[in-house]
């Protein structure tokens, strides 16, 4: 290969895994809000950010048809794939074999109204080489320390790794337990990723680690593999939308709009 065309480390490309078969939700991507279906909302989003192309990795023609019908780009990928990440990587390699991209936003279909400066945050971590992968994370409210579903995110925080418009740290465990023990504030982890390409595929070439097992949490492989996260703090969580409820609230959220 020429030394022209190697590719840029700092190429962008945001991908949204997207499957139908949610237990609590089911159909979930194809839920209309605000007139168009979940995952229409969350595409535009990512478009927004314009952060690079974006593909959307799917198990299901309804969505792909939507997408595709928006002028967006998605494929189809394994129904039977066990994780979002292992999507992303599999469609992934269908769309950029060359791998023209190294940087990869990992989007989750289900977060209708994520704020783009979210996706600009963890573009801007991806630049520095002094993480693997990156996530957000958000203040806990009182309520949500002590909830399993809320997962805490452990941190530390120092300047090197932050700018004038970010305040970045290093997460060095995550838990749905109230952790660190004594802590005058907790970290609510915002399930959104950055990975440089070789991690990704690192990650989904292992097995699930001991510590991702017993948490039922996938970002404890990475850490168990000597993987180093950064994580973006932000004021307030993306709430994902898992429940009746929630899409209840969002479509009363949106229609306001």
């Amino acid at each position: 290969m020429k030394k022209n065309d190697m590719p840029n480390k700092n190429k962008f490309i945001t991908v949204i895994p997207a499957r139908m078969n949610s237990i609590r939700l089911p159909n979930k991507p194809m839920k209309i809000i605000a007139g168009e279906p979940m995952i229409i909302h969350v595409w535009k989003r990512a478009v927004a950010a314009n952060l690079g192309p974006v593909l959307v990795a799917c198990d299901d023609d309804s969505i792909l048809k939507a997408i595709q019908k928006e002028g967006g780009t998605a494929l189809l990928t394994d129904s039977n794939l066990p994780s979002g990440s292992d999507r992303i990587f599999e469609a992934l390699c269908e769309f950029d074999p060359d791998e023209t991209y190294r940087r990869i936003i990992n989007l989750q279909g289900d977060l209708p109204d994520i704020p783009i400066n979210y996706l600009t945050l963890l573009a801007n971590m991806l630049c520095q080489d002094k993480f693997d992968l990156c996530t957000l994370v958000a203040p806990c409210k009182k309520d949500e320390i002590n909830a399993p579903q809320v997962v805490k995110a452990v941190m530390s925080w120092k300047s090197e790794y932050s700018n004038s418009d970010f305040t970045i740290g290093r997460a060095h465990y995550f838990s749905r337990a109230p952790i660190p023990f004594g802590s005058d504030i907790f970290w609510h982890h915002i399930g959104v990723y950055g990975w440089k390409r070789d991690a990704l595929k690192r990650f989904v070439e292992s097995s699930p680690s001991d510590l991702e097992q017993t948490e039922k949490l996938e970002q404890l492989r990475a850490l168990e593999l000597g993987m180093t996260i950064g994580a973006g703090r932000v004021d307030k969580p993306a709430a994902g939308i898992d429940t009746p409820q929630d899409l209840i609230e969002i479509r009363k959220k949106l229609v306001a709009i």
